[in-house]
């Protein structure tokens, strides 16, 4: 397995692996890797064949960040992620200092600053933007993060020019986005969107589950509950339930946790992220919820 850290390196790797006529499968990851990374990881490599090429990028984004988020603080082991890229049968591990991906950024990983990550003189001024399937959900509760997070990864899509892209569907709503800037801008990437990894309580499995100690971690299955129950009340219901009861039943649920505190839940059209108001087999919910400080999200077809 070979570690690159240079976007140059990176690229001529991927064009001499073009000539090879070997496939490329990249998987994005902030880093801390865990089984649901791993699944991604399969997922591209059973899509490039044993002749092909699978990456990982490992890369805390700065810009996906927003004011007092946690970009400071964001779990980071590389050692132990190599160790398990190298047992993943990982071909390259991209892993670029911020200031090989954004030239001129001036504010490290341990910048405290409000404004959250700034750039320097020279300043980094080039960024991707979807202006529907971001306007809701998270894009809401995050300004500014699908911005980020999309131009990452068309960054990412320029520097290891892969065939295909694996993402996980706990993070439904960026998969959607990342597959509709790749139809918008002709990108040459099928993107794969592989099934949410849970641990043996239904809880998502995320990097960000590290803050969740002592009594917290109990806690946070009330996010898989809610979408248990309000699934099975879709199911059980002869026609369309509204989404106001619907909504009842997620608060309560999550009520029934004394440290966690919904952020939002809605119902969509999976296809178009567009909102439902009365709810059947297919709909899709996604919700956030904060348990202590951590903000997890998580989604599922009712």
């Amino acid at each position: 397995m070979q570690i690159v850290t240079s976007i140059v390196t990176m690229q001529r790797l991927a064009k001499r692996w073009q000539r090879q006529g070997a496939r490329i499968g990249l998987v994005p990851t902030m880093g801390y890797l865990h089984e649901g990374h791993l699944s991604l990881v399969r997922q591209a490599r059973q899509g490039v064949g044993p002749r092909g090429r699978v990456v990982v990028s490992i890369y805390v984004n700065p810009t996906q960040f927003g004011p007092k988020e946690d970009f400071s603080c964001y779990p980071r082991d590389l050692n132990h992620d190599l160790k398990l890229c190298r047992a993943a049968d990982v071909n390259v591990v991209f892993a670029p200092a911020d200031e090989e991906m954004y030239p001129g950024r001036t504010c490290s990983r341990r910048c405290k600053s409000a404004e959250g990550p700034r750039f320097g003189k020279r300043s980094y001024s080039t960024y991707v933007v979807e202006e529907q399937l971001s306007r809701v959900m998270d894009g809401v509760s995050r300004p500014g993060h699908f911005r980020g997070v999309t131009t990452v990864v068309a960054k990412l899509f320029n520097i290891v020019l892969p065939d295909l892209a694996v993402f996980g569907a706990k993070d439904f709503q960026q998969a959607m986005i990342i597959q509709r800037m790749v139809a918008d801008l002709n990108f040459p990437v099928n993107i794969i969107v592989a099934p949410t990894v849970r641990e043996p309580d239904g809880v998502a499995m995320s990097s960000r589950n590290k803050y969740l100690v002592g009594i917290l971690r109990p806690q946070a299955v009330v996010l898989h509950q809610s979408i248990q129950r309000v699934k099975a009340a879709v199911r059980k219901s002869s026609k369309p339930v509204p989404d106001d009861r619907l909504r009842t039943l997620v608060r309560n649920t999550i009520k029934s946790a004394p440290a966690a505190r919904l952020d939002y839940v809605e119902f969509f059209d999976p296809k178009t992220l567009s909102a439902v108001t009365k709810v059947s087999r297919g709909t899709h919910l996604a919700l956030a919820v904060f348990v202590g400080p951590t903000r997890l999200i998580d989604n599922g077809r009712l």
